[in-house]
C-alpha cells in the first residue's frame, strides 16, 4: 500500500424508487443527510449523500433484501410484504431491527363487484388467484383451509378478474381508487404492510460502529422501536 491506509469504503443503503425512496428521504434529513442527486433527473444508480460515509445505490423493490444478505449493501429499506416473499427462500443474512412506519397500506383479497366471495369461499369452492405475493396467499388460505390455484402475475393484478383468469386478486391496496376504477371490491385483509429498516447480519458485527448511529438517526427519525 507504500504506506498509504487504504480507504474504508463507505456504508451503502439499498432504496427503490418510489413511494419507499420518497418516504426515508425525510427520515435522513431528519439524521442531518441529504441527497443532493434529483431521482428523477439522473440515471446513475450509486448516489453520493452529504455523508462521505453514506451511499445510496437504486435497486428494485424486490430485490432490495437479496443485496442486503448478500452483502452488496450494508442495509436497505423494503416493505414488509417483499420481505415475507423472501424470506422463506433465503433463511438468514438479514436482520429486521426498526419498523420505519412508511409507505404503508394494506394486503388484500380482491373480486370483482358482484362475486359472492363468502358463499363460495363456505360451499369449498377451489378459488384461482392471481397475486405476485405467492408466499403470503397460499399461507392466508391456507390457514382458512380454502383450496386455491395460485396464479403468479408481476403487474396489473386487477385486470385478471377482468379477463376470467382468476376468480380474486392478493394485492397491496392503498386508496382503493384502482380497485374501483376497475369493478373490483376488497373482501378480506390479509395484513398491514409498512416499511422495515434490514441490515446485513455479518455487517453489523464487523462494521457496527458505523452502523450503530445511522440506526439510532433512524430510530429516533421514525419514533419507532426496534421490532
Amino acid at each position: 500500500m507504500n504506506g498509504r491506509l487504504q480507504a474504508r469504503p463507505p456504508i451503502t443503503l439499498a432504496l427503490s424508487k418510489g413511494r419507499i425512496f420518497d418516504e426515508t428521504l425525510p427520515l435522513l434529513a431528519d439524521a442531518g443527510i441529504e441527497v443532493p442527486d434529483d431521482l428523477e433527473a439522473t440515471r446513475k444508480l450509486i448516489l453520493p449523500t452529504s455523508d462521505p460515509d453514506l451511499r445510496i445505490i437504486i435497486v428494485r423493490a424486490s430485490d432490495v433484501p437479496t443485496y442486503v444478505q448478500y452483502g452488496a449493501a450494508d442495509l436497505g429499506v423494503a416493505g414488509k410484504d417483499v420481505l415475507n416473499e423472501h424470506q422463506p427462500r433465503h433463511s438468514g443474512g438479514l436482520y429486521q431491527p426498526i419498523d420505519l412506519g412508511i409507505a404503508r397500506c394494506r394486503m388484500c383479497v380482491a373480486v370483482p363487484v358482484g362475486f359472492d366471495y363468502e358463499a363460495a369461499v363456505y360451499q369449498g369452492a377451489r378459488l384461482r388467484v392471481a397475486t405476485k405475493y405467492v408466499q403470503a396467499a397460499r399461507e392466508h388460505f391456507a390457514a382458512k383451509g380454502v383450496h386455491v390455484d395460485i396464479i403468479k402475475l408481476y403487474g396489473s393484478m386487477e385486470l385478471a378478474p377482468l379477463v376470467g383468469l382468476a376468480d380474486a386478486i392478493v394485492d397491496l391496496v392503498s386508496t382503493g381508487g384502482t380497485l374501483k376504477a376497475n369493478n373490483l371490491t376488497p373482501v378480506e385483509d390479509i395484513a398491514t404492510i409498512s416499511s422495515r429498516l434490514i441490515v446485513n447480519q455479518a455487517a453489523l458485527k464487523t462494521r457496527r460502529e458505523r452502523l450503530e448511529p445511522l440506526l439510532d438517526a433512524f430510530r429516533r427519525a421514525s419514533g419507532s422501536e426496534d421490532v
